[in-house]
């Protein structure tokens, strides 16, 4: 199973901070001993349901983006059709998504999506050999 180096760090910080609150929890006073493992025990359960649920939410908040993104771009450019698609790994951003147009094979322009208000094209690849940066759906804006 490889993992990736984001993932490993996480994983790494998240074990350090549960052992040290087990730490705490085992070394404050025998009264309160009870107080202490039950509250890193739910800590860890807290931790664990946070890394469970925060795909899930990331995968429905990229659904309804990827909605946002089509309605605008039927709006921005009726009749036309495009694919579009992302960049696969943690260390891209899951929000910003790639268009592809029909009538501009090779072109990817890259749109960032916050929500349905806020769309902007923030950045474009080219087809190899290319030496313009401006394609037909280019949008130019003070990035």
């Amino acid at each position: 199973m490889n993992l990736h180096p984001i993932t490993v760090i996480e994983i790494t910080f998240t074990l350090l901070f549960i052992s040290a609150v087990f730490a705490v929890a085992f070394f404050i006073p025998k009264t309160k001993r009870k107080i202490g493992i039950y509250t890193a025990s739910t800590i860890t359960t807290l931790v664990l349901i946070f890394f469970m649920i925060r795909p899930l939410w990331i995968n429905y908040q990229v659904s309804i983006k990827k909605e946002q993104l089509i309605h605008y771009l039927t709006n921005q450019y009726p009749g036309e059709e495009w694919n579009i698609t992302q960049n696969i790994g943690r260390q891209y951003n899951p929000y910003i998504f790639l268009v592809e147009f029909q009538n501009e094979k090779g072109w990817n322009y890259h749109y960032y999506v916050k929500n349905a208000s806020h769309i902007k094209q923030n950045g474009l690849s080219t087809p190899d050999g290319v030496e313009h940066m401006e394609g037909k759906h280019f949008q130019r804006k003070d990035w």
